[in-house]
């Protein structure tokens, strides 16, 4: 599901206009941003956690010459999935 398909769903499901629909969608997806920007997490009960993590720094290799690589530390983001949503998937 592309980003026009979650708002068609959005729309048909709450009655909202597609405009508005792509509206909440831009803001939820904004407010999480911003959220883990600032190195909050964000929790959506029955669906999941986004987070942001660290990874250490680790030598990589490079595969076509074989020769080794320094990848520095940096911040992802990652989710993790709810109960519900696991539940769901199987």
């Amino acid at each position: 599901m592309n980003k026009a398909e979650l708002i068609k769903k959005v729309a048909s499901e709450t009655g909202l206009t597609k405009r508005t629909s792509g509206k909440a969608v831009d803001a939820v997806a904004s407010a999480i941003s911003d959220c883990l920007t600032r190195g909050e997490k964000v929790t959506l009960v029955g669906f999941g956690t986004f987070r942001v993590i660290k990874r250490k720094a680790r030598v990589g290799r490079n595969p076509q010459t074989g020769a080794t690589l320094q990848i520095p530390a940096k911040k992802v983001p990652k989710f993790v999935p709810g109960k519900n949503l696991k539940n769901k998937v199987k």
